[in-house]
């Protein structure tokens, strides 16, 4: 597959680029897919919700009123479950959400989703580009020159550029990483892959070899 290269005023440069087959045209693992982005979403949370059992709450000790001849329901303390201001019953406890997944699992996932990327026509390439300071309307001119304003948006660089990042960051519809960086769930969750000329030379040269 061939795809032309953009020059950032949205018009072509009369130059294309090949998609290496191996990367954007394989078998897609649907099975895969699920288990990356299901490990991606566990391994953010945090798992520091805690909540305080019988034994850690104050108070109790002393039994509230004897055992019989009150008219209420025994009590043996106020630490109870039952009560206001009790301990909780099986509560979540901090824990570790972390999942690990074989790297060539990670590998079939994110070459299943770069190449749903390319099957359904959501991979826009564009010459390289920078910016000499931060500047967020400059970017989103770029968005918007190349149709790509009113679509959620993943830009991928061949390197870590921070003039760009800054200013990508404050626009809704666009994420900028670096394309080494991007997970199989960064991938799938936008509508459209724009890619530098960088950012795909970089992609063929790590996934090509693996």
């Amino acid at each position: 597959m061939k795809l032309d290269i953009y020059k950032i005023d949205g018009t072509l440069t009369g130059r294309q680029v090949e998609l290496n087959p191996k990367i954007f045209d394989i078998q897609p693992n649907d099975h895969a897919i699920y288990l990356a982005v299901k490990a991606y979403l566990a391994n953010q949370r945090q798992g520091t919700a805690k909540t305080k059992e019988r034994s850690e709450v104050s108070g109790g000790g002393k039994k509230p009123w004897r055992q019989k001849g009150t008219g209420r329901a025994r009590v043996g303390s106020i630490r109870s479950p039952l009560w206001v201001g009790g301990g909780t019953v099986f509560g979540p406890k901090p824990r570790d959400y972390e999942m690990k997944l074989p790297k060539k699992v990670k590998l079939l996932a994110r070459l299943s989703a770069l190449t749903y990327k390319a099957k359904n026509n959501q991979i826009v390439v564009v010459e390289d580009f920078n910016f000499d300071q931060p500047k967020t309307k400059e970017m989103f001119n770029i968005i918007k020159s190349l149709n790509l304003s009113d679509k959620k948006t993943l830009l991928l660089t061949g390197s870590y550029n921070k003039n760009i990042y800054l200013s990508g960051r404050n626009i809704a519809t666009l994420n900028v990483l670096e394309a080494q960086k991007a997970s199989t769930y960064d991938i799938l969750n936008n509508k459209v892959l724009l890619l530098q000329e960088s950012a795909l030379n970089l992609i063929n040269q790590r996934f090509s070899h693996e």
